[in-house]
């Protein structure tokens, strides 16, 4: 369908069309999977009596805080969990994963990751070594005496279950680290049921392991979380899945009463713990987040869908397929040359409510190791459930594109990014 509002070229038009319907007939199962969590997250606000009284704004200490401790019961039960801490001072989804782990781990434990090598930000909270070889004390787990072992991905970009039962028989982690998204990475993202296979090893192998998952971009991706599969914790970003577009900030940690716990003491203080965080005002929209959150990842697993049909139709390499099973939000367009993602991610801009008329180029972002690009218009700063794309400058050249609060404008910033790269030379329609 042409629109009277932008220019977008008569063969691209067709394409797109072609596009549209094969993407519908994946949007049945989106539907189906969103009516089931927003089903089950009503249910939460309901059993546990949501009320006007909740989003009352606290100051100071935040003592006897009703709102933001009754959100905590509604994400958990939400979520599948015990227990779980939802907060507005948890500046990201990697700040999240570093108060769990240092809440978890002592000094002479062991942390093992199985999904290879984390995502780029939490390298430094492990405490790698940079591309030099150089190791700076930053207060990274390393600098606190916890050991580091990374088992390598299988050939086909899965967790490698023999090799990790392997190291399981000789070295006993405290914690055994999952991460369920891709990343800045082609490997297919991780279903619950894969990780329910991880789960079983480590209980057969270590079972005293405290299995943790960072679960950004997976939040409301299926009917059930990675503590259905047995993980013990998880935790993730309230600007990603679960805030539904509409939290301002924040983060969560959920799972074992006695796991969250002590995620409390590292998050404040030891003995304070959740007691203390007044909610400044911020409990309403963590709140109509949570609510809004199923139907908005629905929104942005369609975006997903139609862009991989889409750019798929132009030959490019996507990951995953159209019609694959999504377990995040996150579609992979592997571009082949650094022009060729930047146009895309430039084109996406175009198609942004805010800041659209920006021209996104690479820079040297904080806690990655290659220059990045990053196309995101947003109306919260850095909200990836909000369309967006961006990517490191490396082979193979992918975008990694998330997001969509709703499916028909993220759909136009996909074609955007397809006309954008029309424009420059480097799409071809046969």
């Amino acid at each position: 369908m042409n629109s009277p509002f932008f220019s977008i070229d008569n063969r691209l038009l067709a394409v797109a069309d072609q596009a549209q319907q094969e993407a519908e007939a994946v949007f049945k199962n989106i539907d189906e999977i969103t009516e089931y969590n927003q089903q089950k997250v009503l249910a939460s606000f309901i059993e546990n009596r949501v009320s006007e009284s909740h989003f009352v704004s606290t100051t100071g200490y935040g003592y006897g805080d009703r709102g933001r401790d009754t959100l905590d019961a509604v994400f958990a039960k939400a979520m599948g969990a015990e227990d779980a801490l939802v907060r507005h001072s948890i500046v990201s989804g990697t700040h999240a994963i570093t108060v769990a782990l240092f809440g978890i781990l002592r000094p002479g434990d062991t942390l093992m990751t199985v999904t290879g090598a984390p995502y780029d930000t939490l390298e430094e909270v492990i405490g790698q070594d940079d591309s030099h070889g150089r190791h700076t004390d930053m207060g990274s787990l390393r600098d606190f005496g916890i050991r580091f072992l990374q088992v390598e991905l299988d050939a086909h970009g899965y967790p490698d279950l023999p090799r990790i039962s392997f190291e399981l028989k000789t070295v006993k982690p405290k914690v055994v680290h999952i991460q369920r998204s891709r990343g800045y990475n082609t490997r297919p993202s991780l279903s619950v049921a894969d990780i329910k296979k991880i789960v079983d090893v480590v209980r057969r192998q270590s079972p005293d392991s405290i299995v943790f998952v960072d679960n950004c971009y997976g939040e409301f991706v299926e009917r059930d979380e990675p503590t259905a599969a047995g993980a013990d914790l998880m935790a993730g970003s309230l600007i990603k899945n679960p805030g539904g577009g509409i939290a301002d900030n924040g983060g969560y940690i959920c799972g074992r009463a006695d796991l969250v716990e002590q995620c409390a003491y590292r998050m404040t203080t030891p003995g304070l713990g959740r007691e203390v965080g007044a909610s400044l005002g911020h409990n309403r929209t963590l709140y109509m987040g949570l609510f809004n959150a199923p139907h908005v990842v629905g929104e942005a697993l369609k975006t997903a869908v139609y862009c991989a049909s889409l750019f798929s139709l132009f030959g490019y390499e996507v990951t995953p397929k159209a019609d694959e099973k999504r377990t995040d939000i996150i579609q992979a367009v592997k571009l082949g040359t650094p022009q060729a993602l930047i146009a895309f991610c430039q084109g996406m801009q175009r198609g942004a409510p805010v800041d659209s008329f920006v021209v996104p180029e690479p820079w040297e972002m904080p806690g990655y190791e290659n220059p990045v690009i990053m196309a995101a218009g947003a109306f919260t700063m850095g909200a990836s459930i909000e369309l967006s794309a961006d990517a490191p400058l490396r082979e193979p050249y992918a975008a990694y594109m998330q997001g969509g609060l709703n499916y028909h404008s993220g759909k136009l910033g996909v074609m955007l990014a397809a006309q954008t790269m029309l424009e420059k030379g480097l799409l071809k329609i046969d």
